[in-house]
């Protein structure tokens, strides 16, 4: 049953920002949702200062939604604090296999040739000229509605900003050392889980890639004990096609 206790915080993904899970929190009036700015906090950050970025009260009762990454995120915190989250929401999230290549983790050679890639491209303007279309892009591949809720001054200035592309790339390469970690918290013996909904969108996309990406959600949520729900109406960007199917599995926990 819903408690009007909980905290929900949500986790956006890679390169999302809070103003675009707007709609996703009003749907839920009734409710304490605070959603995570990546651009101050990234969504990798440990779980104290993810904690301090909502607010949180000591010993308070906490749900998480977490889209892609975000996902991942909420999983790790779920996992690492049983007794503090009691309600997960999973959106399309990453899993744990999405390990990436060790030589571009934090601090790897790879990983210091991209940094310095991206805070060169920031200096000459890169971001200013592109992160516009980027933004574009990905909304228009990543959603089946295209439904763009940010503005274009909002899109102007959290793409266009100078450090945006370096923000981007710290959190990805981040992202694959969290999926490792979290891959052996899931490998090791595991608390009770608190309870949990996996929402897997198969649309807009290769039926062949829908089939495997849908095994390896099932497989997540089996480890967990979720329950998935198939949203074939919705491509990667879940919350923008369906916040309604966000906001029903908050309302089942």
């Amino acid at each position: 049953m819903l408690s009007m206790s909980v905290t929900w915080i949500v986790l956006p993904g890679l390169a999302e920002t809070p103003e675009e899970f707007a709609q996703v929190a009003g749907l839920l009036p009734d409710l304490d949702v605070r959603i995570i700015d990546p651009w101050r906090t990234p969504v990798t950050s440990e779980v104290d200062a993810l904690r301090a970025a909502a607010g949180l009260e000591p010993g308070a009762e906490v749900g998480l939604i977490g889209h892609s990454i975000g996902g991942l995120a909420a999983l790790r915190w779920a996992l690492t604090r049983p007794l503090e989250v009691t309600r997960l929401v999973l959106v399309d999230s990453s899993l744990t296999s999405e390990t990436g290549w060790r030589m571009f983790y934090p601090g790897a050679p790879g990983d210091r040739v991209i940094r310095w890639l991206a805070r060169f491209l920031g200096r000459i303007g890169g971001p200013q000229l592109i992160g516009t279309s980027f933004r574009r892009l990905s909304v228009r591949y990543g959603s089946l509605t295209r439904n763009e809720p940010l503005s274009k001054a909002m899109i102007k200035a959290r793409y266009g900003a100078a450090t945006s592309w370096l923000l981007f790339w710290d959190e990805l390469a981040a992202t694959w050392e969290m999926a490792a970690e979290t891959a052996k918290l899931l490998a090791g013996p595991i608390a009770e889980v608190a309870p949990t909904e996996v929402l897997v969108a198969t649309g807009g996309g290769s039926q062949t890639g829908a089939k495997r990406w849908l095994a390896g959600q099932q497989e997540l949520a089996a480890a967990i004990g979720g329950r998935v729900e198939i949203l074939s109406d919705s491509a990667h960007l879940v919350h923008l096609d369906r916040p309604d199917a966000v906001a029903t599995a908050v309302h089942r926990q």
